[in-house]
């Protein structure tokens, strides 16, 4: 995505007159202008002085953001420091200097009897012009309303500008007028129609209109620049300088200067300048600033380290491994940019009525006018009415009701290691009412370890883990890993074996001393060595509880059982809940077969667990669940990408310093699952938040105008005066962007305040199904399952296929009519036989 600054909008009109040239530009798919960061998102081939000139001759300007790695965080940051602030806050003192000593002279003398100097005594000429001069005066000051109101409307796309130029110059013209009718009528002696002429002035409406609209905008631009808060903050995290080895000595040097493959050094106390891997050296560190976790992490030889974080205690020697722009928190603060550069779905309705509010605001104006000068009104009374119209109708109100909730909410998220991609991902986040979760590396830790260690009679834990232990060690199963892993925990040496071979079916024999040692399933060791009723149990028992028991034996006798198993996270049962009790319905997503994955379900307390699910074959559950609900997918991002891409929202955890997992919609920068909730729950309150500030910006538009336009004169007697047009146009902005600013109080990992959403799951359509059960030979263990459930299921009208190894079955449930040679062709080709099909 090209990102351009673009100057020149003051609202939501602006925005959707420039997104609208420049989408017509060749070359260009997408285009999202942001009027909340003044920024411009652009898709496609087109060249970038095509996309400027199309946003010149829309009569605003533009120019590309600095894409230098080494000035990309400081370009970013100073487009992102709040301007404009200072400059309205200039104005509007300016403007109150002088609105102050209008308003004494025209409504503190004239209403009041407020004491002028002796000149102005009965001289009624020499007061109009001095309200004409004050009144000009502010209008100078304000310049910048007339000059963008005026040139919008000189390129047909009048904005906000325009309607507040045109009520000020409206009012200012029509008093001038009256002035010099006044003028006239003193010259003729007519003092009754000087006395007339003297209450038509609308000078001060003319200032005040643009002093309450600066007051406004000033307060629309301090809330922005708030909304912006969480992004600033992690650009000022980026350090400034780094300590490299060079020719043997330290040297601080610019962290522009770093390069891959330099080695730094970083005291206690100091910020990690650049990513890197830790060469020398151990240490805890600080990570909050990317992850939200505040506990330090430890770090040692071999660890990662990551730009911005904190070194808190040792000595850290390091080699750079990524730079600039590839930082981690390079990626983390372009991520957020982008999700603000991006437009969610409900903007689209707000875009629509943007586009076309200002015209029909100005017809609106203009056809009240023509009404109450029919209804034998005076000029003054329907100008009156008029600018009343134009200055209290507000399309800002509705072009950031969308975008500041968005940008905030993004920010809340980044803070606590929550990434979300775009402004749509963070949407649809808070509509979700499925999700589906891989079990290993998302409600498990993803490394198995030993559970249980049962010797038989006559042999110690410590011995039967000793000679697992030497006969796993040359073994390359992940299940030897954890045998070794806990052998190593316990200080115990592998003694040396030989003659080992690794035999078909999950199963491995060496020679030790003088001793044959066998390992493996229950299926391999029970057809050399004879399993008691004792160890009969204890593996039923160890199965049912979703872990893997690993049998020895040495010299033909069993000598004991070691359980494995990927245990579950600290706080996957308790997100589940809280998912749970959010209304979500939570599935389980798993490889393994019905009997483990069922226990593991069962202990994470799920919805629904659905078994043997191949990593290909994840994408077409997710597309079954999709026909019932919104469906989130909570995945490590590596084997998921399929699924999570399939999935209306995919959600990739654990990334650490990989934020950049192409196939996520919103990235969780840690491991822990009640980030998952915690993303739903600010997805929901940021959609809320959406929803009252669009309320807001069109119940306010609907009762202003009519008000303004004085429909209520007649019924109940309201009759609104210009500048409180402008006083409540003023603050319509500034009460979205502020309800805005509420998220940043959102605790979003609280679940007190949960709620269900109302909206239920479609149902499942019924299908005519059919099961046929085969029986299986040859089949030894969770791999032969899974080439068997692959096999049966890539046949056409194969809905699906249970396979067990244990048992030696297949359930295959048809949707349509499947011979049972077809069947058994397809099992035997995979090198099994079948024996039976009923």
């Amino acid at each position: 995505m090209k990102q351009f600054n673009v100057t020149g909008m003051s609202c939501a009109a602006c925005s959707t007159r420039v997104e609208k040239a420049v989408s017509k530009v060749p070359g260009v798919t997408s285009c999202s202008v942001s009027l909340l960061t003044n920024s411009m998102g652009v898709e496609g081939t087109a060249e970038n002085s095509a996309i400027i000139a199309a946003v010149e001759e829309a009569g605003y300007g533009a120019s590309p953001k600095g894409t230098e790695k080494t000035q990309k965080i400081q370009n970013d940051e100073e487009a992102l420091a709040d301007h404009e602030t200072p400059a309205l806050k200039r104005r509007l003192i300016a403007s109150i200097g002088f609105l102050l000593v209008l308003m004494y002279f025209s409504m503190g003398h004239m209403m009041w009897n407020f004491p002028v100097p002796a000149f102005f005594e009965n001289n009624h000429i020499a007061l109009g012009l001095l309200q004409l001069i004050l009144s000009a005066t502010i209008m100078v000051i304000n310049q910048k309303f007339f000059i963008s109101g005026f040139k919008s409307l000189w390129h047909k796309a009048p904005n906000m500008d325009t309607l507040v130029a045109l009520g000020s110059a409206a009012a200012f013209l029509y008093s001038t007028a009256a002035l010099f009718l006044m003028t006239d009528a003193q010259m003729k002696g007519d003092h009754a129609s000087v006395m007339m002429y003297m209450h038509e002035f609308y000078f001060e409406s003319a200032a005040m209109i643009l002093a309450l609209i600066t007051v406004g905008k000033m307060l629309e631009a301090r809330s922005k620049g708030k909304t912006t808060d969480a992004l600033k903050g992690l650009m000022k995290l980026a350090p400034k300088t780094a300590r490299i080895i060079r020719n043997g000595e330290e040297t601080e040097v610019s962290v522009d200067e770093v390069k891959k493959g330099d080695i730094f050094v970083v005291r206690p106390g100091e910020n990690i300048p650049v990513d890197g891997i830790v060469i020398e050296g151990h240490s805890a560190v600080n990570e909050s600033a990317l992850t939200g976790e505040s506990i330090p992490v430890d770090k040692e030889e071999g660890s990662l380290v990551s730009a911005a974080t904190i070194n808190q205690s040792g000595y850290l020697r390091c080699e750079a491994t990524r730079v600039g722009e590839d930082t981690t928190l390079s990626q983390i603060i372009q991520m957020v940019s982008d999700a603000a550069a991006t437009k969610a779905p409900i903007a689209k309705v707000a875009d629509k009525v943007s586009g076309v509010f200002v015209p029909v605001v100005i017809s609106i104006a203009i056809v009240t006018i023509i009404g109450w000068l029919i209804a034998g009104e005076t000029i003054g009374f329907a100008i009156a009415r008029g600018i009343s119209v134009l200055v209290i109708s507000c399309p800002c109100a509705l072009g950031l009701a969308t975008p500041v909730a968005i940008m905030v909410g993004n920010g809340v998220g980044a803070k606590n290691g929550i990434l979300f991609k775009t402004a749509v991902s963070l949407e649809e986040a808070g509509k979700i009412q499925i999700v589906a979760l891989d079990k290993t590396g998302t409600i498990t830790s993803g490394e198995p370890k030993v559970t249980d260690i049962l010797p038989a009679e006559n042999m110690s834990e410590e011995e039967l883990l000793g000679l697992a232990y030497a006969l796993e060690m040359k073994s390359e199963h992940p299940l030897a890993r954890a045998i070794i892993k806990k052998a190593e925990e316990s200080g115990l040496s592998a003694k040396e074996i030989s003659d080992f071979e690794a035999l078909p079916g999950n199963g491995l024999t060496a020679k030790l001393e003088n001793y044959t040692l066998l390992g493996g399933s229950y299926q391999f060791i029970g057809k050399t060595v004879t399993i008691g009723k004792d160890f009969e149990n204890a593996y039923e028992k160890l199965a049912s509880e979703g872990k893997t028991p690993l049998f020895f034996a040495k010299d033909g006798h069993l000598i004991g059982i070691i359980a494995v198993a990927d245990t579950m996270k600290a706080d996957s049962p308790q997100a589940i809940r809280e998912m749970q009790n959010m209304g979500i319905r939570v599935v389980m997503l798993t490889g393994d077969n019905e009997r483990t994955a069922a226990a593991i379900g069962k202990e994470a307390g799920v919805d629904e667990v659905i078994a043997g699910v191949l990593p290909d074959g994840k994408e077409s559950v997710i597309r079954r669940l999709k026909e019932q609900g919104k469906v989130a997918m909570v995945g490590d991002g590596i084997n998921d990408a399929p699924a999570l891409t399939q999935a209306d929202i995919g959600i990739a955890i654990g990334a650490g310093t990989d934020v950049a997992i192409d196939a996520a919609d919103i990235v969780l920068m840690k491991s822990g699952l009640l980030d998952v909730p915690a993303a739903i729950r600010l997805g929901r309150a940021t959609l809320t938040n959406i929803h009252e500030n669009l309320f807001w910006a069109f119940i306010y538009n609907t009762i202003g105008i009519p008000l303004a336009a004085g429909l209520f004169i007649g019924i109940l007697g309201w009759q609104m005066n210009p500048m409180f047009g402008a006083a409540a146009m003023s603050l319509s902005s500034f009460c979205v962007v502020s309800n805005a600013l509420r998220l940043n109080f959102k605790k979003i990992h609280d679940a007190s305040h949960d709620h269900k959403l109302r909206k239920k799951l479609k149902p499942v359509k019924e299908q005519t199904t059919m099961t046929k059960t085969m029986k299986i030979e040859g089949m030894m263990c969770v791999h032969c399952e899974a080439r068997v459930k692959k096999t049966l299921e890539a046949l056409a009208g194969v809905k699906e296929a249970v396979v067990s190894h244990e048992k030696g079955t297949a359930i295959v449930t048809l949707e349509a009519e499947v011979a049972n040679e077809v069947l058994k062709k397809a099992v035997e080709d995979q090198d099994y036989k079948v024996l039976d099909i009923a």
